[in-house]
């Protein structure tokens, strides 16, 4: 067993956590974001009207941080137009439009230096091909970024964890220890990876949402981190919602847990935007799927009344930052938010 274990699980003495490197809150200093243009026109109801979207977000970060928008070579034309000059283009071959879930998790040291953990993907369990661009794109991100690689054998995506930056991760039972990525490893070696890919020393796993087929219940549809010992999680308390129950168990889960400092975490809870119309099954109503810049948050607008509850939620719980609402419907309907198309480079 334990020559099978290090097969597949990292070397302690060179991964990025024995270097002193760890992965940052969102909320830490962002260099810049990443963004991925959209690609598989089969997939999107309307793709003109799905690029549209991409581009307000695009330009809604960007009122914030830099952004840079990694778009294939026969898109680079359309996409400029689109965008404009103040996003950067990034030319890579690319297979699919999910930044968090195919780039890197960019980690810092404390003293100027950077890294990126490439791990491995598989578009979420085999779902979509190709993604061997996709499998590719961390590394090409790191180079970009000019920061230190680290790969990992592990079949796992950003929209699976969220950190607290102090060593405490979050993720569910229902996505890495899926039979569709990672059969042949424990959950205790996908923890111990974790914690060594991620510079973390607690990992607080929640049931997930087996519902949830289309990232298998990624953790970022259901609760984050917004501050040190402080999560946002999906609330239970619509007799409406489908995911009730779901979410009790995420919360229940929760309850009494402490983080890698030995704080009990305070919990916040946020509606679902059951309102909102749906189009498909895939379609995504989650308000914790926001994404935390520089100086600000920004969120999902649907149209519906929870939009003005979750933003007072979110100017309470930063009264520092403003908080940008906008419409993402066409976005929403690929089964992903404002959270899962893109993913921050943070500051040295």
């Amino acid at each position: 067993m334990k020559k099978r274990q290090m097969m597949r699980v990292s070397d302690k003495t060179t991964s990025p956590k024995a270097s002193g490197f760890r992965m940052p809150a969102e909320w830490e200093r962002h260099e810049r974001s990443w963004m991925m243009w959209p690609t598989r026109a089969d997939f999107w109801n309307d793709m003109a009207a799905t690029k549209r979207d991409y581009v307000a977000v695009a330009h809604a970060i960007r009122e914030f941080e830099p952004v840079t928008m990694a778009v294939r070579p026969e898109d680079a034309a359309e996409a400029r137009s689109m965008l404009g000059r103040d996003i950067t283009l990034a030319i890579t071959p690319i297979d699919d439009s999910w930044a968090r879930d195919a780039g890197p998790c960019f980690l810092v040291d404390g003293r100027g230096g950077r890294a990126g953990v490439d791990f491995r993907f598989n578009a979420w369990g085999g779902k979509y091909h190709p993604h061997d661009s996709d499998d590719a794109f961390a590394a090409f991100a790191i180079e970009q970024a000019n920061a230190r690689a680290f790969s990992s054998k592990l079949i796992a995506e950003g929209g699976g964890v969220s950190v607290d930056g102090e060593g405490t991760i979050l993720t569910t039972e229902t996505c890495f220890p899926n039979s569709n990525r990672n059969p042949d490893w424990s959950r205790d070696e996908i923890e111990q990876e974790l914690m060594l890919m991620l510079g973390g020393d607690k990992v607080i796993w929640l049931p997930g949402n087996k519902e949830e087929t289309e990232t298998d219940g990624h953790v970022d549809g259901i609760a984050t981190f917004v501050a040190p010992g402080v999560v946002l999680i999906e609330g239970a308390d619509d007799a409406e919602s489908p995911w009730r129950d779901i979410n009790l168990a995420n919360i229940q889960a929760l309850e009494g847990q402490t983080d890698a400092k030995g704080r009990r975490l305070k919990l916040i809870t946020i509606p679902e935007a059951i309102e909102a119309e749906a189009v498909g099954d895939r379609f995504c109503r989650s308000y914790v799927n926001s994404y935390f810049v520089n100086g600000g948050v920004v969120m999902p607008k649907y149209g519906v009344r929870s939009d003005d509850v979750v933003r007072e939620t979110f100017e309470a719980i930063f009264p520092d930052r403003r908080v940008l609402q906008v419409p993402i419907d066409n976005i929403a309907v690929g089964g992903g938010g404002i959270h899962c198309i893109t993913q921050q480079e943070p500051a040295a």
